[in-house]
């Protein structure tokens, strides 16, 4: 450090100064001829005053110093805006989602936000005065698809212009977050940007947008869940709905983007999602999917109730990069209070983590009758070594613990999972205990990607993608030939037993089939043809979408179960063995023949 010895500066002769200057005092404070005891008496005297004198507000303008600070907050919401100009007066808007059901959710979150001001929402693009795409940012992939995307609708923009309203292009969701300064400054290609935790800015945003300029808003809060927002629900037939719980992820695994693009955990307060689930099953909704990043690792304080010392429970060998939590309602008391407010509805949840399986959670599945018994675990690798460059938490050896810990609690219960082929430093054996995972356990449905590297991620700083493309896809064929072949076994050995389905509609092959989903998120099709009203009747009556049915399964493929309805039944009904025996006996003599699903 010999620079610091140099002068900071040369004083040349005729700089010298002409008196030594005396010392100020600012107060009597500085005397030294004032005792301990009056120095601390004029302190707390100027301390007093302090705390009793004007604050901040008193010199703002407008502003009582009596006001609540929620009251200056909503005073002080856009005040160079006028509650006229975010009106949308009937403008049209339309929305194209695309990636996970939490987006799904979201786009009902952003038109619930439009509609009350005013928005009128269109299925038909070409008559649009607003697109909103909600987007994904999970993948290369997916983000590519988006750019082509915005690029057609430039073009289509470009044509209105001469003869309509100019159309204006919102980007919505994760890709707003993460691409804010290509998408605004380099391509040019949208009007507006909202991220995840900005939807009730849209209005605003718009009303700029309007104005000929582009308007962004991509922070991201550590409170926002959208508590007082009803979603708009536009599910097929309105007999499904996803109902977010909460928002988020503290995982921080190192190939993924969430904890970036959608911030830090937070749950929805547990009054309001109850809320929404009883007013879904008053419109006739039967079946639920609750949302969430990391779904199962809800944890409600805000209420006093909840708080606690409690830490929160994780699955047997499982770990987090975050300390333990503490206090709150966990997803087990959640679900407990989602699953009594109607008997008759099915009640899914998605996407889980498997640290998050403590016993009670699993005890809860199986002794509820309306909580669907398929359990998703991701297991993203079936090497150890992988797993810990992904930071997941766990072993393969905690991973296989937690399937035989959930077939002993819940024998019947269907498991899907998520794999990544080709991550950093992935080797062939790595690969092969994969391939093993995934024969070992025997899955019915899998979600299998190769790896895509995202900027901002653990292992964008700290890992190589080493791993060559062509080999990539060699080993997702690879697992997804696996995982065929298990789902097809599995599948088998489901011919000849009765499935409760929840119908969803007409099958998308044949209008002479109908087809719905079982407990274990298996897709069934069946004829379409009048059942029984009730176990071995004579009368008959059709089946509908949002019927429940008893269906004989006769045939089976990797994907999908085919049998024929035996007849009406619910959740909460006689759907009983002694039921399904008498239906079984009933009808065995027409069960057979029934074609193949191709």
């Amino acid at each position: 450090m010999e620079y610091l010895r140099k002068p900071l500066m040369t004083l040349h002769q005729h700089w010298k100064p002409l008196r030594c200057a005396q010392p100020r005092h600012c107060s009597k404070l500085a005397n030294t001829g004032v005792t301990p005891r009056e120095r601390k008496t004029t302190v707390d005297r100027f301390k007093t005053r302090i705390s009793s004198g004007p604050s901040l507000q008193d010199f703002i303008k407008g502003v009582s110093v009596h006001k609540t600070r929620a009251a200056v907050e909503e005073s002080d919401k856009h005040s160079y805006l006028s509650e006229d100009l975010e009106m949308g007066n009937s403008r049209k808007v339309y929305f194209e989602t695309y990636g996970c059901q939490m987006n799904v959710n979201d786009t009902e979150i952003a038109w619930s936000i439009l509609q009350r001001k005013g928005y009128q929402r269109t299925v038909d693009v070409t008559v649009a005065d607003v697109v909103l795409l909600v987007t994904c940012s999970i993948r290369e992939k997916a983000e590519q698809t988006i750019w082509n995307r915005l690029r057609q609708l430039t073009a289509m923009k470009k044509k209105r212009m001469k003869s309509h309203t100019p159309m204006k292009i919102g980007l919505l969701g994760c890709m707003a977050e993460r691409l804010k300064t290509e998408l605004l400054e380099r391509e040019k290609l949208v009007d507006v940007l909202a991220g995840p935790d900005a939807y009730r800015d849209l209005p605003r945003l718009l009303t700029v947008a309007d104005g000929g300029l582009q308007a962004s808003n991509v922070l991201l809060s550590l409170e926002e869940t959208y508590a007082d927002v009803m979603p708009v629900h536009h599910a097929p037939q309105g007999n499904s709905a996803f109902v977010s719980i909460m928002r988020g992820c503290d995982n921080m695994c190192s190939y993924c983007i969430v904890p970036f693009t959608r911030g830090r955990e937070r749950s929805r307060p547990v009054g309001s999602v109850l809320e929404e689930v009883r007013m879904l099953s008053d419109q006739g909704v039967k079946e639920v999917t609750l949302l969430g990043q990391n779904v199962n690792s809800y944890r409600d304080t805000s209420e006093e109730q909840f708080v606690g010392s409690d830490p929160t429970k994780l699955s047997q060998g499982f770990n987090t990069v975050y300390r333990a939590k503490q206090g709150g309602l966990r997803f087990s008391d959640l679900l407990d209070r989602v699953s009594r407010i109607d008997p008759d509805m099915r009640i899914r949840f998605t996407s889980p983590h498997p640290k998050d399986f403590p016993d009670e959670v699993l005890h809860l599945i199986a002794e509820q009758g309306n909580i669907c018994k398929q359990i998703h675990l991701p297991a993203q690798s079936g090497s150890s070594q992988v797993l810990k460059a992904m930071r997941r938490g766990y072993t393969r050896e905690a991973y296989l613990d937690l399937v035989e810990n959930v077939k002993r609690i819940i024998p019947e219960a269907s498991l899907s999972s998520d794999f990544i082929s080709g991550f950093c430093g992935e080797t062939e054996d790595d690969h092969q205990q994969t391939l093993s995972l995934i024969r070992e356990v025997g899955f019915n449905v899998g979600f299998l990607f190769a790896y895509s590297m995202r900027k901002k991620t653990h292992a964008s700083h700290r890992l190589q993608d080493d791993v060559p493309a062509e080999v990539k896809r060699r080993r997702l064929e690879e697992c997804i030939g696996a995982f065929r072949e298990e789902a097809a076994r599995v599948n088998a050995a489901l011919i000849g037993s009765t499935q409760l389905v929840l119908v969803e509609g007409d099958s998308k092959r044949s209008a002479e089939d109908l087809c719905g989903r079982t407990d274990g998120n298996m897709k069934v099709i069946f004829p379409k043809e009048d059942v029984a009203v009730q176990p071995a009747a004579s009368n008959t009556a059709p089946v509908n979408a949002g019927d429940y049915v008893l269906v004989k399964i006769s045939s089976s493929s990797s994907q999908s179960l085919r049998g024929r309805a035996l007849g009406h039944s619910s959740l909460s009904g006689p759907v009983k063995r002694r039921e399904r025996h008498q239906l079984d006996e009933h009808v065995a003599s027409d069960t057979t023949g029934i074609e193949t699903c191709s």
